[in-house]
């Protein structure tokens, strides 16, 4: 078990450890928050919700319509409040952080994860419908890491969850952002997510750890052709986030690797093995490793690779893909 701890990283708080979550009412500073959340996440902490001054569920969607419906929501004479508490995965986050950042100065954004998705440790999302895409983006003022509900997910979706996260610890050392530190916490990171599947049980202190700090990478680095690549799918409604990544992070990790050798050798070295070896072990471990298997086809593919290719992303892991490269990779996780 991870022993617990407290990060203060700039403006930010970050809780970690098991049974933290029991005291998220008072890491959040008391009741009086708006909270988002889900039915299913909502109801593993009934006690944040209850201290919540007003509670609004958000359902399958796009970030940008949620954001938007819940901005309307969170516009309102009786529901106002300054802090846009998110309960549950990186889509319920991501709607917090755009809430924050449309409501502007005062606004602030936490979080307490219920999945990998590292969401609740960047600054990127995209904003509400409607808000200039210049708005100053935010990332979560309080963070409440606790394993047993950060890592609670089913093992397949877990598998896909981590996966997501080790996307992070491999494309963070490879973007033109990419430093020293960031890329220590992706090495420490991806070895706690690649390990921790080595017994039956998963290690889910050592996942939850591991996505904190992929999260930290990415928070740092950006990213590039490999979150490009993934997002697009998921934007078209071809794959959930977790399983888009684990189906393409054993390709688009071959196409780092060719353009930074030296990186990926020492990311290699962090793991005893090849990174595109130990991320196709967890896309095993999802229940799909092909794009076929979850009915996408090839017309489909040529859309994305068309969308991905005009991406402005794609310039912080150089050279710039061409169109071609992209439909190939695509291709390959078909």
């Amino acid at each position: 078990m991870v022993r617990a701890f407290d990060w203060r990283d700039g403006e930010r708080l970050i809780r970690f450890g098991r049974g933290v979550a029991a005291e998220s009412v008072q890491a959040l500073g008391g009741p009086g928050y708006l909270l988002l959340t889900t039915s299913r996440a909502g109801a593993e902490l009934p006690a944040v919700a209850e201290a919540a001054a007003g509670v609004h569920h958000v359902h399958a969607g796009g970030v940008p319509e949620l954001a938007e419906e819940a901005l309307a929501w969170a516009q309102l004479p009786a529901a106002r409040a300054s802090r846009i508490v998110a309960l549950g995965g990186g889509r319920v986050i991501d709607v917090a952080k755009a809430v924050a950042a449309a409501l502007g100065e005062g606004a602030r954004a936490m979080a307490i994860p219920t999945t990998l998705s590292g969401a609740e440790m960047t600054k990127v999302h995209r904003h509400a419908s409607g808000i200039d895409e210049r708005t100053r983006r935010v990332r979560c003022a309080v963070v409440v890491y606790d394993p047993g509900l950060a890592a609670s997910q089913p093992a397949g979706e877990l598998a896909a969850s981590a996966a997501n996260a080790l996307g992070h610890a491999v494309e963070g050392p490879c973007t033109v952002s990419a430093n020293p530190v960031a890329t220590m916490a992706a090495h420490e990171a991806a070895r706690l997510l690649t390990r921790a599947f080595a017994a039956e049980e998963p290690d889910r202190d050592a996942l939850t750890l591991g996505a904190l700090l992929a999260g930290y990478t990415l928070d740092s680095t950006g990213y590039g052709l490999h979150h490009v690549l993934a997002q697009t799918l998921v934007r078209h409604g071809l794959a959930g986030h977790g399983q888009a990544n684990a189906i393409l992070l054993p390709h688009t990790t071959a196409a780092l690797a060719r353009r930074f050798p030296e990186r990926h050798a020492a990311l290699a070295a962090a793991l005893g093995e090849d990174p595109a070896r130990a991320a196709g072990r967890l896309c095993e471990l999802t229940g799909a490793t092909q794009l076929r298997e979850l009915g996408v086809d090839a017309e489909a593919l040529e859309a994305c690779a068309e969308e991905a290719a005009a991406r402005p992303q794609l310039d912080n892991t150089p050279p710039r893909p061409e169109r071609d490269e992209l439909r190939g990779i695509y291709a390959a996780a078909l």
